[in-house]
């Protein structure tokens, strides 16, 4: 592994700015680069076009890969994970007040029937609302800027869903604002509702506290993406599964620590006023590695990731945690 310079693909986070300054390598590759873009679809293009060694990867994304035979596999980092009651949006004019008002409306999602947040919100108002995502119609394009489908991905469901693409010109977060579609479920949030639009509010409006409960209730911090690797480069490079592993959680540790540090300044390097009164609250909640990697940790959430992806129609069989994570970092 020492004539190896390893190039690896992600986006700038808390959980992994120590890989992109440096401060944290691959132990024994010869050099370590890092390798991002203006946006996610593009950083996993990359993937799918074997153009980087190791990269930041969507959940969603890997399951459809596997399920087309591309020989990728999963190293339980997970540098975005994000609770998603927050991330439905409705137009106030829909008539939408509560999940169970849902029924029969139009919905968008961005590039794909079926992104990382949407798997988790659609299950999760599955599980506890009843949402059944075929009574309703979905729209599939551009968030802010007027997009196909993603290309770089297949595009599976089930064949009593209505889907369709954004008419030419359109964005979701526009025809969101318009009323051409009824309810938005998404990763980011939309630029109208940002600028004050009075035509867009959350389904949610008051997330937070649900969201604590459900993580109460069920253990699950939801997770959008995972570190991927083709397996044959693990395969020829012994201990390079477990040397990025342990690089991405040393850099995560060192984002973690970030805050740990701050807090006897009352965070006052960091912009967010009352920023210590949610980390004493959230220290009430969550263990003292709150943002945890490995597999016995997170075995619960992958597995029911997997198993909304399968009901969904977005998989063509029932994945388990031990086909997708490389085996050796099963002990994690």
């Amino acid at each position: 592994m020492k004539d190896l310079d390893l190039t690896i693909g992600g986006f700038r986070y808390d959980t992994t700015a120590a890989l992109f300054d440096g401060s944290v390598t691959v132990r024994g590759a010869r050099s370590t680069s890092m390798s991002t873009a203006a946006t996610l679809p593009e950083i996993f293009q990359r993937v799918v076009d074997d153009e980087v060694d190791v990269s930041e990867f969507g959940l969603t994304f890997l399951l459809r890969a596997l399920d087309q035979g591309v020989p990728l596999v999963a190293i339980p980092a997970f540098p975005v994970r994000v609770f998603r009651h927050s991330a439905v949006f409705v137009n106030v004019g829909s008539g939408i007040t509560g999940p169970a008002d849902l029924v029969g409306k139009t919905i968008g999602e961005f590039g794909v029937y079926g992104q990382d947040p949407g798997v988790w919100i659609k299950g999760i108002l599955a599980d506890e609302y009843g949402f059944r995502p075929e009574r309703n119609r979905w729209v599939i394009g551009g968030l802010e800027h007027p997009a196909p489908p993603f290309t770089f991905t297949s595009h599976p469901h089930p064949d009593d869903l209505d889907i369709t693409a954004t008419p030419v010109g359109k964005t979701l977060s526009g025809m969101l604002d318009s009323g051409e579609i009824d309810a938005l479920f998404t990763a980011n949030v939309p630029q109208p509702f940002l600028d004050g639009s009075p035509h867009i509010v959350r389904l949610f409006p008051d997330y937070e506290p649900i969201e604590r409960d459900y993580y109460r209730r069920t253990g699950n911090f939801p997770i959008m993406h995972t570190v991927v690797a083709r397996r044959e480069l693990l395969e020829r490079h012994p201990g390079l599964a477990r040397a990025v592993y342990t690089a991405f959680l040393d850099a995560k540790q060192a984002g973690a620590e970030h805050y740990r540090r701050f807090r006897r300044l009352y965070q006052a390097p960091l912009m967010v006023p009352w920023i210590n009164a949610l980390l004493e609250e959230n220290d009430r909640l969550f263990d003292a590695d709150w943002w945890p990697y490995g597999v016995s940790a997170n075995w619960k959430t992958l597995d029911t990731f997997l198993g909304y992806h399968y009901e969904q129609g977005l998989s063509a069989r029932r994945w388990t945690v031990e086909e997708i994570i490389v085996p050796d970092l099963l002990d994690t």
